[in-house]
């Protein structure tokens, strides 16, 4: 047994079978129980989920707010200018593909379907302490303005601050490719021990599970647009085939490695992306938008600290979006980070937080005016029937149907559904890399890539689980499951940030020295 991590493996790439099949039985248990008591299963993870949000609400809500002051004072500090991997190193990535491929990590399908859905109901359904009238156009104001809180810098800061940590500590301090590395500032080599390896199994079962649930209801959603674009009814057959070939696509760019698969894909999804957005612009109510993205983006920033905080909007409203949508982030953030820490050898920590932070939240900004503001507004003209789509439908149908009195014939729809496959797709490609690598002892810069037995494990155990949730209708309790991974992984991520602090101060004060 090897006492330092530093020293290379015995053999290659042996498995670390703790943390690969420890994830693995408590998800096959969550599976069985999900099925065999739904519903039970569900309340339980209610009760505990409410019990979170009423005592860490304020801890979630100052720690995103921290990591945006950290992140700023990193960038300003010394550390900012700090290649990463050291001043000779080599990017593996153009700065074109590394944001790509960050972006499409980073926001899957969510940007999709919520962008289109959440706006609505803060439309039409506002906090009643802030008195606005449902439909109203101060309401429109608040929904463009929550729509930013929750899609745009906080929730790119929990990402970020985790990232630049890992790839601090891995490429400068070459440490294990490991979660248990982001404590190394804290405690020294006491981090890979077996709290370590809890933290790698917790993290991975959250984003497993994560993962799981949501390619299960991206299934559902591919499923309902093929079957009302073709006017059939596919069954269970069309979608066991749409799980295929989504676990095929991402398994198999996965497998290619960073440069020919997940590089390659993540700039076609940004090339759909901005399709998505030029179809939008040019059919919807494009003199709209930019007035109400002003008026948004002007009490976001009115609003910022008190409405992050739940000071000026009521408690449970906040608890139920804001903290809930930083605890699913959360969930997220800590596997994820490991493949965004990664990509940035050879970039400076600004670039880092260019690439990370802001260039995703100005993405985020400008999809939110376009998307969610046409939304608004034909609900609005309409006199709520998007809002009567969505609450009696859900957010799925609701995509379409935006999409479907744009105009948007065969062809537009087609891209649509294209967009929806590609964005699960290049999402699951990074994560089941990192997943993959986390997985496995042995993975260093020289040699990041997992073996692709393990890549193939993880990639068809999404599928499977997925698709069995699907037929059985218990997607809720599994995703339930992923949102409570964000507990233990906000501490995970504060440690991230304290970690991030000391290195920013050594390097401070060794610039101090010379």
């Amino acid at each position: 047994m090897r006492s330092d991590p530093h020293l290379p493996a015995p053999t290659k790439y042996p498995l670390n079978r703790p943390v690969f099949f420890a994830p693995l039985a408590v998800l096959l248990a969550a599976v069985v129980l999900s099925l065999w008591q739904g519903a039970a299963v569900v309340a339980a993870e209610t009760a505990i989920n409410d019990w979170i949000l009423r005592h860490f609400s304020p801890l979630f809500a100052w720690a995103g707010i921290g990591f945006l002051t950290l992140l700023l004072l990193a960038a300003l500090s010394p550390l900012g200018g700090r290649i990463i991997g050291g001043a000779k190193a080599e990017p593996i990535l153009t700065r074109w593909r590394w944001f790509a491929v960050t972006l499409c990590t980073t926001i899957a399908t969510g940007i999709l379907f919520w962008g289109a859905a959440e706006p609505l109901f803060h439309l039409n359904d506002p906090p009643a302490m802030l008195g606005l009238e449902p439909g109203s156009d101060a309401a429109a104001t608040f929904a463009m303005s929550t729509m930013f809180l929750h899609w745009t810098l906080t929730p790119y800061a929990i990402y970020t601050v985790a990232g630049l940590a890992f790839a601090l500590v891995y490429y400068d301090r070459r440490e294990p490719f490991s979660l248990s590395s982001l404590f190394v500032p804290l405690i020294g080599q006491r981090a890979h021990g077996a709290a370590g390896t809890a933290i790698d199994i917790v993290c991975l079962f959250a984003l497993v599970a994560g993962m799981a649930a949501s390619l299960g209801a991206g299934v559902l959603a591919l499923a309902g647009g093929i079957e009302g674009l073709w006017s059939f009814a596919g069954g269970a057959p069309l979608r066991w085939g749409i799980a295929a070939a989504i676990v095929a696509t991402f398994v198999v760019s996965a497998a290619l490695g960073l440069q020919r698969g997940i590089a390659r894909l993540s700039l076609l999804n940004i090339w759909l992306f901005l399709a998505v957005l030029l179809f939008v612009v040019v059919a919807g109510p494009a003199a709209r938008l930019p007035g109400l993205g002003v008026s948004g983006a002007a009490d976001y920033a009115a609003t910022f600290l008190p409405r992050s905080l739940g000071i000026d909007v009521d408690r449970d409203w906040h608890q139920q979006w804001t903290i809930f949508n930083w605890a699913n982030w959360f969930a997220w953030a800590p596997v994820t980070a490991l493949f965004l820490g990664r990509l940035a050898v050879g970039y400076s920590v600004r670039a880092f937080i260019l690439v990370n932070l802001l260039l995703p939240a100005l993405f985020g900004a400008a999809w939110m005016i376009v998307i969610a503001g046409t939304t608004i507004t034909l609900d609005q003209q309409s006199g709520g029937s998007l809002y009567a789509i969505l609450t009696s439908a859900g957010p799925d149908p609701l995509l379409y149907r935006l999409f479907s009195e744009l105009g948007g014939g065969l062809p537009v729809l087609v891209l649509l559904i294209g967009a929806i496959f590609i964005s699960y797709v290049t999402a699951a490609d990074s994560n089941v890399s990192a997943m993959s690598a986390l997985s496995t002892h042995g993975i260093s810069p020289e040699s990041p890539e997992a073996p692709l037995a393990v890549k193939l494990a993880w990639g068809i155990t999404v599928g499977l689980v997925a698709t069995i949730l699907v037929a059985a209708a218990g997607i809720d309790g599994i995703r339930m499951m992923s949102v409570l991974g964000g507990f233990p992984a906000l501490f995970i991520i504060i440690g991230a940030a304290v970690s991030l602090g000391v290195m920013a101060m050594g390097t401070r004060r060794t610039a101090a020295r010379t």
